[in-house]
């Protein structure tokens, strides 16, 4: 099996502070930082600013030859989190009191999200930078309700086991995409809790009924390796359970997203031991808190290719060393294909080489997967083959991202290889092509960055983006005209 504490790859976790460290009384709070300092590229992570140096910028240009603004864009409106805003919604439901998230992401997800706690009988009150949620440590107030969870995988995956630590009876239904998406492993765990789950068609897979009364808790085996929301959701609720949760993983995908579990829930006054692949969360409740939620690294991740694609400089503000989300490691990459990358404490800096130069790569993304389509999208234009490995689970996300990926890419005239869990895309000049989006917002907005020096790009579903960024379009055109 893959460890959770080290899944190989090239591209190591973040610096950060101590994560037993206090939070400052009266302040904000984040998510505690990673705990280990590792390669970044080739330079050894140092303290709090990282410049990670590449050849030299001699002027950015458009790949068309047309010369870019010398100013670097700054990336001021990038949209909360969504894997922080899903996460502190959980929390602040199961919480003790009214939890204030500031700065939360606004989209389809994590509005579907807050209506379905809405739906199980949380009191939540919503403006555009500030939400309330009235929490409860004894799962929801409803005794029977249904939630439709829409295309979200988190509110999907959540939702039904916070249910489960409540008393009632609770349906859940999703949309045929994220019916698609597997659920198995997550009600496999629960039911050997002694949960009643019934699947309504599907074993493994939406709609779905829990009758809930209450988690007793204990030893649970957990196979984690097609999504780690599954661990994520039995983490949160354990401090729900009569006994805690001492659940040992088998498999697990995209580590640093559990990482950012285990951080807010510190935030949160709750502590997870971890001994090897075991994972124990006491019985003990949340207190309600104040938390700032961080901009989205995932999100950020376009700008920044963006910046490595056309030879410019995006700066991406509040999203710096002290981040958490492992999807920031992306801008490792680009430091490797020639970008030079600048990591401070309150921002992240990527200045593209001249011309967009980009250098090929083979790169295990296994703990990034969701920046896969991004660099599949400017790939093309790098000196040599990219390949990209170990990413199965990118097959099961909103579509089947490899072979979305790769039908696109050959749209574009582009040549590329897909194998069950790789694909390796190399150097071509694309033509305009119509993008076949899937409805997957990823694939929207990766192949937009594409569009940035291939004029004539078009999507066949260009409103997906309002999945996690309603208003990418708008900051992609921004960026266009800077």
């Amino acid at each position: 099996m893959r460890h959770l504490e080290s899944v190989e790859s090239e591209l190591p976790p973040l610096v950060g502070a101590d994560l037993n460290a206090e939070p400052d009384s009266g302040e904000l709070r984040r998510p505690a930082v990673g705990r280990r300092a590792t390669q970044c590229g080739k330079d050894q992570l140092q303290g709090m600013n990282i410049e990670l140096s590449s050849p030299q910028n001699e002027g950015p240009r458009r790949g068309d030859g047309e010369p870019l603004s010398e100013g670097g864009f700054r990336f001021q409106d990038a949209p909360g989190s969504k894997s922080i805003t899903a996460r502190a919604l959980f929390l602040a439901a199961a919480a003790r009191g009214t939890t204030v998230l500031h700065r939360p992401l606004v989209s389809d997800d994590t509005v579907g999200f807050a209506e379905g706690l809405a739906r199980l009988g949380y009191r939540l009150e919503r403006t555009q930078d500030r939400w309330s949620v009235e929490g409860r440590a004894r799962g929801p107030v409803a005794e029977e309700a249904s939630v439709f969870c829409r295309d979200g995988a988190t509110t999907a995956r959540f939702l039904p086991v916070l249910a489960a630590a409540g008393h009632g009876v609770f349906r859940f239904d999703a949309s045929a995409q994220m019916r698609r998406r597997p659920l198995g492993p997550l009600t496999r765990a629960l039911r050997s809790l002694g949960v009643t789950v019934i699947h309504e068609e599907r074993e493994g897979h939406h709609p779905l009924t829990v009758r809930a009364d209450g988690i007793k808790g204990g030893h649970v085996t957990l196979d984690a390796g097609l999504s780690s929301q599954f661990l994520t959701a039995l983490l949160l609720v354990g401090p729900l359970t009569e006994q805690g949760l001492a659940i040992t993983v088998t498999d697990l995908v995209s580590a640093p997203y559990v990482d950012i579990t285990v951080a807010m829930m510190e935030s949160f006054g709750v502590r997870v031991h971890r001994d090897g692949d075991t994972f124990t969360v006491p019985a003990q409740p949340y207190p309600a808190i104040d938390y700032a939620i961080e901009p989205d690294a995932s999100t950020a991740g376009y700008f920044l290719a963006a910046a490595a694609l056309t030879g410019r400089r995006v700066t991406v503000p509040g999203l710096g060393s002290r981040s958490l989300q492992g999807d920031l490691r992306f801008a490792q990459v680009f430091a490797r294909m020639g970008a030079q990358v600048t990591l401070a404490e309150d921002h992240v800096t990527v200045t593209g080489a001249h011309g967009g130069r980009l250098a090929g790569i083979t790169v295990n993304m296994r703990d990034i997967s969701d920046a896969v389509p991004t660099l599949a999208a400017i790939a093309p234009f790098a000196d040599g083959p990219v390949r990209i490995e170990d990413v199965y689970n990118t097959r099961i996300k909103e579509c089947d991202r490899l072979e979305a990926c790769a039908e696109n890419l050959r749209a574009l005239g582009v040549p590329v290889q897909v194998g069950r869990d790789w694909i390796e895309i190399h150097p071509s000049r694309p033509h305009p092509a119509h993008i076949a989006c899937h409805g997957d917002h990823r694939i929207a907005m990766a192949f937009s960055v594409t569009g940035l020096r291939t004029p004539g790009i078009t999507l066949d579903d260009p409103g997906c983006v309002k999945k996690t960024f309603p208003g990418f379009h708008r900051a992609l055109d921004d960026l266009r005209k800077w």
